[in-house]
């Protein structure tokens, strides 16, 4: 027990004879301990990274607020109207986050042409998903070694 006391903390006698116990930081080792491990999770996500992507199957597709946000700055209806009521914002952030609120403000009846776009490209999507799985069962998308476009 002694030399576990020792280990993490020193004892000497202070001048008026009593026994005074300096513990000892740990500081040093707790840093070098999350290097240590800041590295190991680093190298760990390099090897996410360089998971094969499969360059054959179906992206999935966006939602009903993406396509009301993009429609809107290709039309620059809401951009145009945003920008006339804030000529000083110049931000795409803010502009954004505009977009944003204006879409939580909207009733369903305003957000159902966005939905049903949305519905079209995810039933697009999950048909192109089976005839990939299927396709991919059969055995006509093959796995090679050979590195992708996007493995690099």
């Amino acid at each position: 027990m002694a030399k576990i006391a020792a280990s993490s903390a020193s004892a000497s006698t202070s001048t008026t004879g009593k026994l005074v116990l300096r513990i000892k930081s740990n500081e040093g080792m707790k840093r070098s301990l999350r290097q240590t491990k800041s590295r190991e999770e680093t190298k760990a996500n390099q090897n996410k990274s360089k998971q094969k992507i499969d360059a054959e199957k179906p992206k999935k597709p966006p939602t009903a607020f993406f396509y009301f946000f993009s429609f809107s700055f290709l039309r620059e209806d809401f951009r145009k109207e945003y920008q006339q009521q804030n000529p000083d914002v110049k931000s795409m952030r803010d502009i954004g986050k505009a977009c944003g609120e204006k879409w939580k403000t909207m009733t369903y009846e305003e957000k159902v042409q966005y939905y049903d776009i949305a519905t079209e490209k995810r039933a697009e999507f999950d048909r192109a998903t089976t005839e990939y799985n299927k396709k991919k069962q059969n055995g006509e998308y093959e796995d090679t070694d050979e590195e992708s476009e996007y493995d690099e």
